[in-house]
């Protein structure tokens, strides 16, 4: 025996309308084309599926075994077609993001919120358990785009550039490199240096200022959140360097004060890593636009502030 989806669309199609006659309007087949599969039906299942003698016609005791698996199957099919109708017209799927920049969730939230609200049907998560491993899972796609500041020459992936951002030195206000313009790699020396529990090669302070000066701070301090970094500052446990996107809300605050990294400034660039299939993908470039025009907007609040 042999069962295909069309038999269980048949046998639930019949119970619900209650007659042969009905059912066949609804599935858009004559009366007797109906009556033609049926009677197919229940020779291959060797029994009568229907009890015809009694109105309305109900089912026998095979049919409401098929019924219920009728009732159990059909559902979970007409679920995947959906998704994956929806993933034909770019309607539907899944945007897993791996971040290896730690300070990215202050500026991917309002994104995701966005990008939540205008595509609904695509499965939104954030992975950060990969993020010192991310761009080997998008090869291997456990994750469909990572946010990252390294690119790499990886086949099948691209990385598209996203902005350009400032990592930016903050203090106390009333800490002794207030009064610097700006602040080089020696005046780390003496302080204690707040940043994110990130392998150091992957901090800008680091990579783009420390490791090349051969400098080492007096002390490092890992901490979790932006927030209690800032705290830790403005009560003068150390100092530390994030991106200016970070510290759009306490530029105008009296509680600290921020510099340059040097006298000429560190600029570094962020990029959504992404496999070559997928970045033409609708909701895969509406995010990606989001993600290039929200550094635009905080900065704008930031001006105004």
């Amino acid at each position: 025996m042999h069962l295909e989806f069309r038999h269980l669309r048949t046998i639930r199609a019949i119970h619900e309308a209650g007659s042969f006659a009905r059912a066949a309007e609804r599935m858009a087949v004559t009366q007797s084309a109906l009556s033609h599969q049926v009677k197919n039906l229940e020779g291959l299942v060797g029994m009568e599926l229907f009890v015809r003698r009694t109105k309305p016609m109900r089912l026998s005791p095979a049919g409401e075994r098929l019924l219920r698996l009728a009732e159990q199957v059909l559902p979970q099919v007409e679920a995947v077609e959906e998704e994956f109708a929806g993933l034909h017209a770019g309607r539907a799927g899944r945007l897993h993001i791996a971040i290896e920049c730690h300070a990215c969730y202050e500026w991917l939230f309002p994104v995701l919120e966005r990008f939540r609200r205008a595509w609904p049907d695509v499965d939104v998560d954030i992975r950060p358990g990969l993020q010192f491993k991310a761009l080997p899972a998008l090869q291997r796609e456990e994750v469909d785009l990572v946010v990252s500041s390294d690119p790499e020459d990886l086949p099948g992936v691209t990385f598209r550039p996203l902005f350009d951002y400032e990592p930016v030195f903050v203090a106390a206000a009333s800490h002794p490199l207030a009064a610097r313009p700006h602040v080089e790699a020696e005046d780390f020396r003496g302080e204690t240096l707040i940043t994110y529990p990130v392998d150091r090669p992957r901090l800008d302070v680091f990579s783009q200022l420390l490791i090349p000066a051969g400098v080492e701070p007096a002390a490092v301090r890992q901490v979790e959140l932006t927030a209690v970094i800032l705290l830790l500052v403005a009560s003068q446990r150390g100092v530390a360097v994030l991106p200016d996107w970070v510290l759009r809300e306490v530029r105008g605050s009296s509680d600290y004060v921020t510099r340059p990294l040097t006298a000429r400034g560190v600029t570094r660039r962020l990029y959504a890593a992404v496999r070559e299939a997928d970045a033409a993908r609708p909701y895969m470039a509406h995010v990606l636009g989001l993600m290039r025009t929200e550094p635009i907007k905080m900065r704008g609040m930031a001006d105004a502030s």
